[in-house]
C-alpha cells in the first residue's frame, strides 16, 4: 500500500511540470472567417465598401429615404408599373429599420438600394435604335456606379430628385404629363419619354430633334441658340445618335448616297455620260482610298451600277451648287449621316421639313460652325476638304420627339411623321439604313 501511495505521488510530482507547460501554450487561434463576395451586385456593393450605409447614415438621409418611396410611387408616369409596389417594400423595410436593430437596418440597406437600383436602371436603358459613335456616351447603369454616385451627394433627398429628373427634356415632358392629369404613361409618352432619356443633362452639347426638325445649342445645360434643319423624308429616315464633334469640313466634296446613285444619277450617266455628269459637278471615282482617281464615264457599266450603287463612289466637286454648300459637320457613328450647309435655301419655309435624304440640312451654317469653332469658318484658300480642327469635341444628340411641353405646362402631341410612337422596331430599322457597307462612312 506504501508502495502504491509513494508511487502516485511521484507521477504527479512528474506531471505537474507538464501541465504547468501545457498552461503556458496559447490556444490555437480560431479558423479565419472566409467571406464570400456576394453574386447579388447590390450586395456586392455594401461588400466591396465595408457595410457602409446609404440609406441610414443620420437622420437626414434616413429622411431621404421616404423621398425614395414617393419616387417610386409616381413612377408609372416614367413607364416603370413595378414602382408602387417597390415603394411599398421600400415603406416596410424603412419602419422596420429601428435603432440599434442592426439585422433590420442591414436589411433595410439592401431593399432600398435594389429598388432604387431598379428604377436607375429603367431610367438609363437607351431607346432601341440609338447609335452611339462613342461608348463613353452611353448611360452608366451598373449598380455600384449608381450606389456610388447616390451616395457621394451631401444632400440625398436632393440628389435622388436629380437623378430621377434625368435631363431637363425628359423632366420637362413628365411634368407636362402630370399636369395633364395623367398617373401612368401611355404608349405615345413612354416612346417619347424613352427617346429623352438618353440626352445630356449638363454642358456644351447640340440636340437635333427629329420629330420638329429643329436643332438646339447648348451651354451648361441651357438653351442658348437654336435654328431649323430640314432631315430625312419618312422613306429615308434619320436615325438616333450621339456622338461627338470633333471638326468642321470647309469646302466640302458631297459623296452621292447610294440610292440618289440608283435613282438619279446613274440612270443620267446611263443615258448622257461624261455630259450628264460633267455639268453637274459630278466626278466618277476609282476608288474610296486616298490615292482614287477620276474615271471617265464611259469606264463604268451604269446598269450595273444602277443594280448595285454600293459599288461605286461619285462626288461632286466644291462650289455654289455642292449640295453640301459651303461646309459639312461630320460625326463618328458608322452611318453616313452629318449635319451640312445647303443652297437649297427654300426648304426652310416648309413647315414639314422633313424633306431630305437622312441628313442634316443646317438652316444657318456659318452661326452653327462659328458657335463651335468660337471663330468665323474662314477657308484657307480654295482647296477642297479643309478640315478644322475644334479645340475640345462637342457632344452632338440626334432624337426624336413627337411630345413637347406646351405653352399651358401641359402635355402637347405633335405628328408622328415617322410613325415610331410604340413602334421601336421602327426606330431600329432606321438605325441600320445608312450603315456603310461596301465603303467607309462619308468624310
Amino acid at each position: 500500500m506504501k508502495k502504491l501511495l509513494l508511487s502516485t505521488c511521484i507521477l504527479s510530482l512528474a506531471l505537474v511540470p507538464a501541465v504547468a507547460e501545457a498552461k503556458k501554450k496559447p490556444a490555437p487561434p480560431p479558423p479565419p472567417v472566409v467571406r464570400v463576395v456576394p453574386t447579388d451586385p447590390v450586395e456586392a456593393y455594401y461588400y466591396y465598401h465595408n457595410e457602409a450605409p446609404v440609406w441610414f447614415r443620420s437622420d437626414a438621409t434616413r429622411a431621404a429615404a421616404s423621398r425614395l418611396s414617393a419616387i417610386l410611387k409616381r413612377a408609372p408616369i416614367d413607364g416603370f408599373t413595378q414602382g408602387p409596389a417597390l415603394a411599398a417594400q421600400v415603406d416596410a423595410a424603412i419602419a422596420s429599420a429601428q435603432p440599434g436593430n442592426a439585422a433590420a437596418i442591414k436589411s433595410a440597406e439592401i431593399t432600398l438600394s435594389r429598388a432604387w437600383v431598379a428604377y436607375m436602371q429603367y431610367l438609363r436603358t437607351p431607346p432601341k435604335g440609338v447609335v452611339y459613335g462613342y461608348a463613353i456616351l452611353k448611360p452608366q447603369a451598373r449598380a455600384d456606379q449608381i450606389l456610388l454616385t447616390t451616395a457621394a451627394a451631401t444632400d440625398l433627398s436632393a440628389q435622388l430628385d436629380k437623378m430621377a429628373d434625368v435631363n431637363p427634356t425628359y423632366r420637362a415632358l413628365r411634368e407636362a404629363a402630370l399636369a395633364s392629369g395623367m398617373t401612368a404613361a401611355d404608349t405615345a409618352l413612354t416612346s417619347n419619354l424613352e427617346r429623352a432619356r438618353f440626352l445630356p443633362a449638363a454642358g456644351r452639347f447640340v440636340i437635333v430633334d427629329i420629330g420638329n426638325a429643329m436643332l438646339t445649342m447648348y451651354e451648361n445645360g441651357q438653351p442658348v441658340d437654336r435654328m431649323k434643319v430640314v432631315v430625312g423624308t419618312p422613306q429615308l429616315q434619320t436615325p438616333m445618335i450621339a456622338s461627338i464633334i470633333h471638326y468642321v469640313t470647309l469646302n466640302p466634296y458631297w459623296n452621292v448616297p447610294p440610292n440618289l446613285i440608283h435613282k438619279t444619277v446613274g440612270p443620267g450617266a446611263l443615258k448622257g455620260g461624261d455630259g450628264y455628269l460633267k455639268p453637274r459637278g459630278y466626278e466618277v471615282m476609282s476608288g474610296w482610298g486616298p490615292n482614287a482617281t477620276v474615271m471617265s464615264a464611259a469606264q463604268v457599266d451604269w446598269q450595273k451600277v444602277i443594280d448595285n450603287p454600293e459599288s461605286l463612289r461619285v462626288r461632286q466637286k466644291p462650289g455654289p451648287a455642292n449640295s453640301m454648300g459651303r461646309l459639312k459637320v461630320p460625326f463618328p457613328s458608322g452611318q453616313d449621316i452629318y449635319l451640312h450647309d445647303t443652297p437649297a435655301r427654300d426648304k426652310f419655309k416648309e413647315a414639314d421639313r422633313h424633306l431630305s435624304n437622312g441628313c442634316i440640312r443646317l438652316e444657318d451654317a456659318r452661326r452653327f460652325a462659328r458657335w463651335l469653332m468660337g471663330r468665323e469658318p474662314a477657308m484657307s484658300g480654295n482647296d477642297p476638304e479643309q478640315m478644322v480642327q475644334l479645340q475640345t469635341g462637342v457632344p452632338i444628340y440626334l432624337t426624336y420627339l413627337t411630345a413637347e411641353q406646351g405653352s399651358d405646362g401641359k402635355l402637347a402631341m405633335r405628328k408622328d411623321v415617322y410613325g415610331w410612337d410604340g413602334r421601336p422596331d421602327l426606330q431600329l430599322a432606321a438605325s441600320t439604313a445608312y450603315t456603310s457597307v461596301a465603303r467607309p462612312a462619308t468624310p
